[in-house]
């Protein structure tokens, strides 16, 4: 039957068709789901070769797997940047853990024997910010973590010529010792410590003999004396005496704080032995820095607060912007750390803390810079899995969304001296695809957020991303939760390293991620005092001064509330010192006693500029969160010292009827005024206060309408002084404050004149009164509003 010539052409298309198709030539790789090539290689290694693949395919999947698996990368070198959890679980699982004795050696160490970590040493809080207070060390919590993570199966066995079995018991006995929490003060006779030496009985002689003389040591050189009196974990001061069993003992402390040379070579002479000694081998633990050091945090609302534990713990409601490190001396890297770094054929950015972990190691001069010169290195940057409350729960970009990959990103590029440039290629992350909805919406429920992977805006700054199953499936089977996986790691790390010469590489261009806020040039600064020299002078102050207990009948224990009041101040390193020039004595009102007008606040403290005294109601020191405020609110008023000669506050009555009443604030006079601001910067402050200055240049008035209060000048400065350190402690401020948030419209002027207002309120409490470096601390007054007047 005669076919249509619509019928032809139809059956014609059809016939090409299928002979296009029967010329396709389909490769084994294309039974692998994933785009990138980088990504079909490692999912294969980490997960086998796919179930449908064809029957010809199979083989040359499974011959490609075993040659990425079986080729030798024993002689390869790795470095490895970081610090504290997520470092040392890549290197060699979690050492804080008490799973981990049961697979002690694991992840990139027994991969790659000859991985070194360069540990950052910025962390303050626990054990580490306890030896702060005493000895002038950099933090060495993170090197102790990392430390212990390093031991090798291999060389405890080369070393001490073991059994596998035997290297697991020396494996179980370290993590008992190293992790131990004395709650101080530590003794010979504590039963802990006789239980923990008992266990040495099961370790090398050598291992062993050396252990109990860093153990001798702490008692023997006197100056572990007061810092033996804190709590501590075992594993730290072990790390410490390391150290000080290299550096002659006719140094003192404060010595050694102005002799760098001796801490700089102990350090290195008393980890490397350690090192050698438990197994992990030459090198295994660096510093990045020999140099004592702290971080100064900037969010985007314009506070700045120096501190990593007042970092993590932090609910700023604002994105970080800004990290610095402020370094106690003159910063110093051992040559050691620039040798690894150059001859490395692996560079990799552990994942971490964004902001407390790769940022301030790529602060150090040097490093950055270091790596760019390794150019054969591969370069990978391990993403981080979860959002991090106080870092990564907000972004800059956009604050009310959660962190991305490429935000992650652009916080190296605004940070790091010279951008991500040659820092790293290959961005290594977590697929989440096969991890079932309940462990993701479980892990909701509980806050976590997981950092979300923005594939495009990768793709467009030239980053090479390499997305597959680095997690624990074990972990997710028998506890139902996601963290990398150390071996799984290792492998995508060996994958990647073994097939970097198939790879189609292209030219690639620096292409800078686009920035969200201004790249600050690396504004460290010399701190002259160490941590343990501040915490010294703050000790020193508080036992000086007096401590009264005014008509109070209740126990108040002045010893422990000195205690209590030294280590708030230690917790809050903002404060200057001479904030403290002000204060004579602490004073404890009985409740009953107390009458103090409360009209217009519920703050049970104040400063009494009469005798210099700051008075605190008895009950606020039975918790210390409530002497934490109190205290704080006190010391921000006592700056103004004896500012006010009068307060005076009259009625506006206009025609019979009541209006308001007119606060009138008289300064004291100029020759017998003593206050911690200069004239303008005191005239600036009660502007912002919105106190109207008069013709008489020490005469300030503020309306208040009917039946409304308000927050008078000395008040409000101890309410933003305690806000400014941290805003959990003045909830009246931090409301105030929230008109910050608000997307501001012309459409109500007021709403910006508000927000200006507060704004530069942070900026007069942040370079004026906190002395930051940040910006010029020299303020003019027309820089505040002042000129024009509101009361409303």
């Amino acid at each position: 039957m005669p076919t249509s010539d619509k019928e032809f052409k139809g059956n014609i298309l059809i016939t090409e068709t299928l002979r296009k198709i029967r010329e396709v030539q389909l490769s084994p790789l294309d039974y692998l789901p994933q785009e990138e090539l980088r990504e079909k290689i490692v999912d294969l290694v980490l997960r086998g070769v796919p179930r449908n693949a064809h029957i010809k395919a199979r083989p040359l999947l499974s011959n490609l797997r075993e040659e990425l698996l079986n080729n030798n990368v024993e002689k390869a070198r790795v470095v490895v940047f970081g610090g504290g959890t997520g470092l040392s679980n890549i290197i060699g699982g979690d050492s804080r853990t008490e799973g981990w004795v049961e697979n002690p050696f694991c992840g990139m160490k027994e991969v790659f024997p000859l991985t070194k970590s360069i540990v950052c040493v910025t962390d303050d809080g626990g054990s580490t910010g306890e030896l702060l207070k005493d000895l002038p060390l950099v933090a060495i919590g993170d090197i102790r973590h990392v430390l212990l993570s390093s031991i090798q199966l291999k060389t405890l066995q080369t070393r001490y010529n073991v059994t596998p079995t035997q290297a697991g018991e020396i494996a179980i006995a370290l993590h008992s010792l190293f992790n131990y929490r004395c709650p101080g003060p530590m003794r010979h006779d504590l039963p802990e410590l006789i239980t923990l030496d008992a266990k040495l009985d099961l370790l090398p002689q050598l291992l062993r003999s050396y252990l109990r003389e860093l153990i001798k040591h702490l008692f023997d050189d006197s100056r572990f004396a007061e810092t033996l009196q804190r709590p501590h974990c075992l594993g730290n001061l072990l790390v410490a005496a390391a150290v000080y069993r290299e550096v002659s003992p006719d140094y003192s402390n404060h010595e050694l704080a102005a002799n760098s040379d001796a801490l700089h070579q102990g350090l290195f002479d008393g980890l490397n032995y350690l090192s050698r000694v438990l197994g992990a081998g030459e090198r295994a633990v660096l510093p990045c820095t020999s140099t004592p050091a702290q971080l100064r945090v900037h969010y985007t609302n314009g506070v700045e607060i120096i501190g990593e534990n007042r970092l993590s713990d932090a609910q700023r409601g604002f994105p970080v912007e800004n990290v610095q490190v402020d370094y106690f001396d003159e910063v110093r890297v051992l040559s050691e750390v620039f040798e690894e770094i150059a001859r490395a054929d692996i560079l990799i950015l552990a994942p971490g803390s964004l902001y407390s972990s790769i940022i301030p190691v790529f602060k150090v001069p040097g490093l950055a810079d270091a790596v760019r010169a390794n150019k054969n290195a591969l370069k990978v940057l391990i993403s981080n899995l979860w959002v991090q409350e106080g870092e990564t729960d907000l972004s800059i970009a956009d604050p009310e969304r959660k962190f991305h990959v490429s935000d992650m990103i652009k916080a190296y590029e605004n940070n790091i001296p010279g951008g991500t440039r040659d820092l790293f290629d290959e961005v290594l992350s977590v697929s989440l695809k096969d991890i079932p909805a309940s462990i993701l919406q479980r892990y909701a429920v509980e806050g976590k957020i997981p950092i979300f992977l923005d594939r495009k805006v990768l793709g467009k700054v030239d980053y090479i991303h390499v997305e597959c199953g680095i997690y624990s499936q074990k972990a997710l089977a028998e506890r139902g939760v996601i963290q990398h996986d150390p071996d799984t790691l290792a492998q995508a790390i060996k994958t990647l390293y073994n097939g970097r010469h198939c790879f189609d590489e292209k030219k690639r261009g620096y292409k800078k991620i686009e920035k969200d806020c201004t790249l600050f040039v690396n504004r460290s600064e010399f701190r002259k005092l160490f941590p343990f020299q501040r915490h010294g002078i703050i000790s020193k102050w508080i036992n000086e001064l007096e401590f009264s207990c005014t008509g109070s009948e209740e126990s108040i224990d002045t010893e422990q509330a000195r205690a209590t009041i030294t280590e708030i101040l230690w917790d809050h390193p903002t404060i200057p010192l001479n904030h403290f020039d002000y204060v004579a004595g602490i004073s404890c009102i009985e409740k009953q006693k107390w009458n103090r007008d409360q009209r217009w606040d519920n703050v049970f403290s104040f400063y009494d500029p009469d005798d210099q005294f700051i008075k605190i109601r008895s009950d606020q020191f039975h918790v210390r969160s409530k002497i934490e405020v109190a205290l704080m609110v006190a010391l921000g008023e006592s700056l103004l010292g004896n500012y006010a000669g009068k307060k005076v506050m009259k009625d506006v009555v206009i025609n019979d009827l009541m209006m308001g009443k007119v606060y009138h604030l008289y300064l004291q006079e100029e020759d017998k005024r003593s206050c911690f601001f200069t004239d303008s910067q005191l005239a600036a402050f009660l502007s912002l206060s919105r106190m109207c200055p008069t013709d008489d240049q020490n005469h300030y008035t503020r309306l208040v309408n009917r039946g409304e209060g308000f927050t008078p000048p000395g008040l409000l400065m101890g309410l933003m002084y305690a806000w400014y350190l941290d805003n959990r402690l003045a909830t009246h401020i931090e409301y105030k404050m929230s008109v910050i948030k608000i997307n501001k419209s012309n459409l109500i002027p007021e709403q910006l004149n508000m927000s200006w207002r507060r704004q530069k309120m942070i900026e007069f409490f942040r370079d004026v009164v906190f002395e930051s470096s940040f910006s010029s601390s020299s303020f003019i007054h027309d820089n505040y509003p002042g000129n024009e007047c509101r009361n409303t």
